[in-house]
């Protein structure tokens, strides 16, 4: 049986989305018959390395232990070798250097074969929406060097080329056993009710809802359209300019916050609402191809939606909105006239993308690099 290693280079929490994420993707290794063990960091008293709850490298605190928990990675490449790995799983953290580089090569000469998961891609552009450009300045000089000893790089973009390697293009899954399918049908007669469910960046783009929302209001209506928004804000800066949107354009008595919401409090949220807000600010980061959880948990969840990159698992779905990739606000009469012609059941929706589970998508990157 095969062994692999599922390797980040941060922490790992169950309840955190990416952490979630994760979880769904070791699953899915082994549910394709692969013996997988992971590798993240623990940080909580000392900084320590480690793979399957036992600790392979303990750094210590101060400033020293910064360095080693970006630089040491010897416990990780003895691991492959002693545990004789076939392979290895990384998620990039956008830090390649000479020490990651230098671990790959080892990984390699030890016989595993090596992925590299870039989970978005373009990504330069996010980091400078976010003002910290200067945290990947060292994987700008190194990536294509790193690129050069993987034997492939993981996207969910539609490249076929990054940084010179050869992709595996996966699309983000679906869990379908964690994500509940909606369970009313709501009367949609004199309402509407949206939602939007994210760690809200400024690429989600919720403001032009809002702003949508404001001129919709603009003329008597007697047909209530609310949006409901469910998550933390990236910073406190994205959250204070979205609540003055709001306010700026009068509309606090249809939009409201939550804040993240999770298990039972999500499921009875989507069971209030009846559409679906994806992200609608992409190109505010340069990303046109990608292929988000958003729209997969939607799909999944049994709900039509909206949004406004590329996405080919979805573009040519019946029960999906494109908007336009701009600055415009979103057309509300329009959601509410395509919700009106939307024809599939919640059921419909949820097996239209059967295919996306994560054992599928995982499946895929096995048969590419492992069989010959």
């Amino acid at each position: 049986m095969d062994k692999a290693l599922f390797l980040i280079f941060h922490g790992f929490d169950p309840n955190n989305g990416i952490s979630k994420k994760i979880s769904y993707q070791v699953d899915a290794l082994k549910k394709c018959g692969m013996v997988v063990h992971m590798c993240y960091m623990d940080e909580k008293n000392t900084k320590k390395r480690i793979i399957d709850e036992k600790v392979i490298a303990d750094y210590g605190n101060g400033i020293l232990s910064k360095i080693l928990k970006r630089t040491d990675f010897s416990a990780i490449s003895n691991y492959v070798k002693d545990n004789q790995i076939d392979l290895v799983y990384i998620r990039s953290n956008h830090n390649a250097n000479l020490f990651t580089i230098n671990m790959v090569k080892k990984m390699k000469a030890y016989g595993a074969k090596v992925v590299m998961e870039i989970p978005t891609y373009p990504y330069d552009n996010e980091y400078k929406a976010q003002g910290i450009s200067r945290q990947i300045f060292q994987d700008k000089i190194f990536r294509n060097q790193l690129a050069k000893h993987l034997d492939a790089i993981v996207t969910f973009s539609d490249y076929d080329i990054i940084f010179g390697k050869q992709t595996i293009k996966i699309s983000n899954g679906i869990d379908f056993d964690s994500v509940k399918m909606k369970a009313t049908t709501n009367d949609t007669l004199k309402e509407l009710n949206l939602i939007g469910v994210a760690e809200i960046h400024e690429w989600h783009g919720f403001d032009r809802i809002v702003r949508g929302l404001a001129e919709y209001y603009s003329k008597p209506q007697e047909y209530l359209v609310m949006f409901h928004v469910v998550g933390y804000f990236f910073s406190t800066g994205i959250e204070n300019e979205f609540k003055k949107i709001i306010t700026d354009n009068h509309m606090e008595d249809y939009v409201i916050l939550y804040g993240k919401k999770h298990g039972a409090e999500l499921d009875n949220l989507f069971d209030k609402c009846d559409f679906g807000i994806g992200s609608l600010g992409r190109h505010r980061v340069g990303i046109d191809k990608i292929k988000t959880l958003k729209n997969r948990e939607y799909a999944a969840r049994g709900i039509p939606f909206i949004y406004s990159e590329t996405d080919s698992d979805f573009d040519s779905k019946p029960y999906v909105l494109k908007a336009p990739a701009d600055e415009s606000p979103i057309d509300i009469q329009k959601i509410i006239d395509f919700y009106k012609n939307n024809n599939m059941s919640p059921i419909e929706i949820r097996e239209s993308i059967a295919d996306l589970s994560w054992k599928n998508q995982m499946r895929h990157v096995i048969e590419e690099v492992l069989i010959p």
